[in-house]
């Protein structure tokens, strides 16, 4: 039952894409939420995808896997590391997923013969989503993320609901605009003019923000706040700093700095309380501590754009290593390499003697035959080794081909009519396959898995608790794959000395797979995806242990 007057702040971006508005979204909801109130995210999308599942991470990043299966952007996942609690579908929205819903609505009649247009039905169902979410969580706030920058066309009714809301919410609703102050290096000064015109731009839409976020190089001068405070009609207290910063979890201590939890609690309403961020003080001085430094080689398809390398496309693994690697005690330096390259280069060369290697999840025939070179690189060569979703998959056709002897082992993928495909398609999954249906079809979410006693995965979750549970020996993993490990060839694995370490309490299938300590120090391969359930306060258990067999005394 929803109880609570909710208040809502708007989040909006200006003049370029990857600014920082997800951390600082991220950022303002944890100082709210250790002041005490409860503060539920919820992140507007513009493309016209359903959900983010189908887009190449090259594109878009990486897509953020949540318990309920739900495919979200990036930012989802920064809230769940920050706020330290799972999101879910009702917390992302696609535009493409807002015009279906109206569409539907419309073909059953449900509008009564009116025309369907984009005010009121569109920003009424954007509003909806809001106020629903608000009375499902019983939430103090709601913090709704724009995507995109003020001005871009896409998004306009995002901007014209949040106006509509405001205006029937007086004292309710109130907008943080975070934009870019660059310092060009020819003039040596930061620049306030973009923000101003993005500003502007605000205000053309009938929005005048409560609150600026300066993302720049260092922190605002009084002079930079003070033209802020005249040309956007800001309070010059309400000129927030967010520099540039070794890490983005420093990012909270540098907003309480500047009393921002204080300031939006008085400019809704609320009783003004200080956030409690003890423990988040703790992780900062940990990064800034930590000395020691492993090296691990992430051999993936997913890295390039043009002339450029992402780390986005892996975002997920690369915010787990770092945690795992805080967690430890030391600085995960991450070396990309290619896997079409690995098809065709010396090893020894491309990859060398890293502290441990990861494959990672992919798709497709592109690279596969170099990320199972790595696997079997990294089994001879006693490299701690971690194997994600299709890294998992590609280390059992690398212990095929290469243990047992089966030298046209593959996975259904890529060699549908192979002999040994030790990796094959679900069954499940077939329909969707011949019916080219992509998007949302897939095994998805979180499922559960009985873990063997006595294996490297057993010992790991145990170890940190909330990852398993003893008595019932089951753990909880979340899955994005079609594929699987083909039981048909279980008992030839085993013989050979592979052991599969969990299965699924639901349809018995392969969840992780090692190899005994005895043979190699850290040889586990999941298909489950650990990386989306890792946090900062919290890193996940695998990629702990992962990390403690690549330190090197």
């Amino acid at each position: 039952m929803h109880t609570k007057k909710t208040k809502f702040i708007f989040v909006s971006g200006g003049l370029i894409s990857g600014i920082g508005k997800g951390t600082t979204a991220a950022s303002m909801a944890l100082l709210l939420q250790n002041t005490g109130l409860k503060v539920v995210p919820i992140k507007f999308e513009n493309y016209l995808n359903v959900d983010a599942g189908t887009i190449n991470p090259i594109e878009h990043g990486d897509p953020f896997l949540c318990e309920d299966g739900t495919e979200a952007d990036m930012d989802i996942g920064t809230y769940e590391k920050f706020l330290g609690h799972d999101m879910g579908k009702d917390s992302f929205v696609t535009m493409g997923r807002i015009y279906q819903t109206v569409i539907d609505r419309e073909r059953r009649f449900e509008y009564n013969g009116e025309d369907v247009e984009a005010i009121p039905h569109i920003t009424d169902e954007i509003i909806k989503r809001i106020k629903d979410l608000a009375k499902k969580t019983d939430a103090d706030v709601i913090t709704i993320e724009l995507g995109g920058t003020a001005g871009e066309y896409q998004n306009i009714l995002y901007y014209e609901a949040s106006r509509i809301l405001a205006w029937k919410n007086p004292g309710d609703v109130i907008h943080v605009h975070v934009s870019y102050v660059p310092t060009p290096k020819h003039l040596g000064e930061p620049k306030t003019k973009p923000t101003q015109l993005s500003v502007k731009a605000l205000n053309s839409m009938g929005i005048q923000p409560d609150f600026i976020v300066a993302r720049s190089e260092k922190m605002l001068d009084e002079r930079r706040k003070d033209r802020f405070a005249l040309f956007c009609s800001v309070d010059k207290e309400n000129v927030i700093s967010n520099p540039d910063l070794s890490s983005a979890y420093e990012i909270p201590l540098v907003l309480k700095q500047q009393d921002l939890d204080k300031k939006i609690l008085k400019k809704l309403g609320l009783p003004i309380k200080s956030a409690n961020i003890t423990d988040w003080n703790k992780l900062c001085k940990t990064i800034e501590e930590t000395k020691k430094t492993v090296e691990i080689a992430i051999v993936g398809k997913y890295f390039g754009t043009g002339d450029y390398q992402l780390r986005d496309s892996y975002a997920a693994l690369f915010d787990a290593l770092d945690h795992a690697g805080w967690g430890n005690n030391v600085n995960v330096k991450t070396r990309w390499i290619s896997a079409q390259k690995a098809e065709t280069e010396d090893l020894e060369k491309l990859i060398g003697n890293p502290d441990g290697i990861i494959v990672p999840i992919g798709w497709g025939e592109r690279g596969a035959e170099g990320m199972i070179k790595a696997a079997n690189y990294a089994r001879i060569k006693k490299i701690p080794y971690l194997g994600l979703c299709y890294g998992m998959q590609l280390a059992a056709v690398a212990f095929a081909r290469y243990v047992i002897g089966w030298k046209d082992a593959n996975t259904e993928e890529n060699d549908p009519k192979g002999k040994h495909n030790v990796i094959h398609l679900m069954p499940a999954q077939k329909i969707h396959m011949e019916r080219r249906a992509y998007g949302g079809t897939m095994r998805l979410g979180s499922w559960e898995a009985k873990v063997k006693k006595g294996t490297i995965a057993y010992d790991a979750y145990k170890k940190y608790k909330g990852f398993i549970n003893e008595e019932k020996g089951l753990t909880s993993e979340r899955h994005r794959h079609r594929y699987e490990f083909n039981d048909e060839f279980a008992k030839d694995f085993e013989k050979s000395g592979l052991i599969i370490s969990a299965r699924s309490v639901v349809e018995n299938l392969a969840e992780i797979i090692e190899l005994p300590k005895s043979v190699h120090p850290f040889y586990l391969g999941t298909q489950g995806h650990p990386e989306y359930k890792s946090r900062p306060l919290k890193p996940h258990p695998l990629f702990m242990e992962f990390i403690k067999a690549c330190v090197k005394d």
